[in-house]
């Protein structure tokens, strides 16, 4: 076994680097056909990409650990519209981009299992508070170049796992894990691409290799 000492510490450090795939949970209003003209509002994932140090707390047992791992994040979403006639846009599609580079705080109750010569597996639960550096909530909107406003402040619930590999000198984890929120993000200023919206939450799947020593 390499690091036999490894689940000894209280406390292990270490990098974070990974990619993400950002996405919408986008909910429209009953009669946005009627009202708006809007035959459909559909979303569209985009990748980006997180880093970040990685803090972890053995609770008194190799099992359960609490993890933080302070992270910036940048994320892309496309938001795609079809109208009933280009009378509402100019077009009869319209395509909005929304970009976000987000400081994230997710903090996590981790359950590994024990190792098995150089491997561990484990699953986790928690939550995370994510602040929008790049949010135009506040932002003053023109008539002819309408956007979409998301607020700078969100929480979202999280869950994943993830495989641990024993080296001699750290330990290399590769994680998968899903964040949806649980906070209604939009923002309605009464553009003709933020009527047909009743709700928007964000959702994220993030893929991380985790280096502790």
């Amino acid at each position: 076994m390499n690091y036999r000492r490894f689940d000894e510490r209280k406390f292990h450090f270490g990098m974070m680097l990974g990619g993400n795939s950002s996405d919408l949970t986008i909910y429209q209003v009953p009669n946005a056909y009627e009202q708006f003209g809007v035959r459909s509002v559909s979303n569209q994932s985009q990748p980006g990409g997180q880093v970040g140090p990685v803090i972890t707390m053995n609770l008194g047992t190799p099992i359960v650990r609490l993890r933080f791992i302070p992270t910036f994040s940048f994320q892309e979403k496309i938001i795609n519209y079809q109208f009933v006639d280009a009378s509402y846009t100019g077009s009869e599609f319209n395509v909005e981009r929304i970009q976000a580079s987000n400081l994230d705080f997710p903090l996590m109750l981790q359950f590994r299992t024990l190792r098995l010569n150089n491997f561990a597996a484990y699953g986790m639960i928690g939550a995370q508070y994510t602040m929008d550096l790049q949010s135009q909530e506040n932002a003053s909107q023109t008539f002819f170049d309408p956007f979409i406003k998301l607020n700078r402040h969100d929480f979202q619930g999280q869950i994943g796992g993830g495989i641990e590999f024993f080296s001699r000198y750290f330990k290399l984890g590769l994680e998968l894990k899903y964040s949806h929120g649980v906070t209604d993000v939009f923002v309605n200023d009464g553009t003709v691409i933020a009527n047909p919206i009743d709700q928007i939450y964000n959702r994220v799947w993030w893929f991380s290799i985790i280096v502790e020593g």
